[in-house]
């Protein structure tokens, strides 16, 4: 039987992995790896998750399941953190993950339950793990574009074109905020002619929202999610705990399925129904931490706290590569890298460059030139910024 397997595409960040760990260079910087890391290199553990964590350690009593669309608890501190209080309690479904990537893959499955039919739109460049999964579920997908290469910002013009094209049922991927791989966001304006486009086509949305509180702040980089929640009457979220509570490898995600609130009990049936099928139960230790950090008022102070300081470590860092790339250019063309938010930035290389600034610099980053700014420090942003003028960016 397994002789019929054919070898899969091998994964280009895993394969950056390797070749930076095998370069003996002690000057190389890793841009590739989408992980959040401090000036150390380090992914730290946040210190609300460690008393969140001895907390759980000290009381918890079992070990036993809990429950197959997660707990109750968790499903009402991730819509609250997402859609803010006061959210459509009655229009909600809710379902506990394994990570983000889970609740976008299952997000994926109750829309093509729900319309065997549907067609969904993903943006142009997007996660690659967007367009993997949807074809390895054999869904049709269709692009519409987002980003001006050369402007090196959303080409919202071209973007609305595209999505005129869609259809009552179809669904439309959209990035919540700190868009991958580009980092350049839509404006709140924006975000409401999206919703009228959709209310008018009868499409519905699913945001992916991964990077919250890594762009402008916890409540605005969720207020264009907020908004279409409160104006269409079906919206798919898929959040991740991975980022912003820095707990990658326990695997914590949500789904919130909004919609009529009639249909609400079949619906949350339903996202029991998929987990089941799927993997059962998802794990609980990194949705209690979650929980317990979001209902403790003293745990989310320190929590929202040190996410700041996150956040406004990368702010800070944005801009320093982009007045140093001002200095040694005598040019404003890399200002742009101080106005995108979160993560990630699309230099705007080709992969000649790159490879170049691999090659001479030990410049780490993926071929399409996104490279994760929390990579950098401030001692690493010069030797990136002489690699960019090199290389010829």
């Amino acid at each position: 039987m397994f002789q019929t397997l054919t070898p899969q595409a091998p994964d280009k960040i895993l394969q950056l992995i390797g070749m930076f760990n095998a370069d003996p260079r002690t000057e190389k910087v890793d841009l590739g790896v989408g992980v959040y890391k401090n000036a150390q290199g380090v992914t730290p553990v946040m210190r609300a998750v460690r008393a969140a964590e001895k907390r759980i350690w000290d009381n918890e009593t079992t070990k036993t399941y809990t429950q197959m669309p997660g707990e109750p608890a968790f499903h009402a501190a991730m819509a609250e953190l997402v859609l803010g209080k006061g959210y459509p309690a009655e229009r909600l479904a809710a379902l506990q993950t394994v990570g983000g990537t889970g609740a976008v893959r299952m997000a994926f499955e109750i829309a093509r339950m729900a319309n065997p039919g549907t067609t969904v739109w993903v943006c142009d460049p997007t996660w690659p793990n967007h367009l993997t999964i949807l074809d390895f579920m054999k869904l049709p997908r269709k692009s519409y574009r987002y980003f001006d290469a050369q402007a090196r910002a959303v080409d919202f013009a071209a973007m609305i074109a595209d999505l005129q094209a869609v259809q009552k049922g179809d669904l439309v991927l959209l990035h919540g905020c700190c868009h991958n791989p580009t980092g350049a966001n839509l404006t709140l304006d924006q975000w409401g002619t999206v919703a009228d486009l959709l209310a008018a086509k009868g499409a519905v949305p699913m945001i992916d929202l991964a990077y919250q509180g890594f762009g402008d702040g916890l409540e605005q980089d969720a207020a264009g999610t907020r908004l279409l929640a409160t104006r269409l009457p079906e919206v798919l979220i898929a959040s991740s705990c991975s980022k912003n509570f820095g707990i990658y490898r326990e695997r914590t995600g949500c789904l919130l399925v909004l919609g009529d609130a009639a249909n609400r009990a079949v619906t949350q049936n339903t996202l029991g129904f998929l987990n089941r099928q799927t993997y059962s139960f998802a794990p609980d230790h990194g949705a209690r931490v979650v929980t317990t950090i979001l209902t403790d008022p003293e745990l989310r102070r320190m929590w929202e706290d040190e996410l700041e300081e996150v956040r406004s470590g990368m702010l800070g860092l944005r801009s320093q590569l982009a007045e140093e790339l001002r200095r040694l250019t005598n040019s404003d063309r890399f200002d742009f890298l101080a106005h995108h938010r979160g993560m990630f930035s699309r230099l705007g290389a080709t992969p000649e460059q790159v490879e170049k600034m691999r090659t001479d610099s030990g410049i780490y980053m993926v071929g399409d030139s996104r490279m994760n700014i929390a990579g950098l420090n401030t001692d690493s942003v010069p030797v990136l910024a002489r690699a960019i003028v090199a290389a010829g960016v």
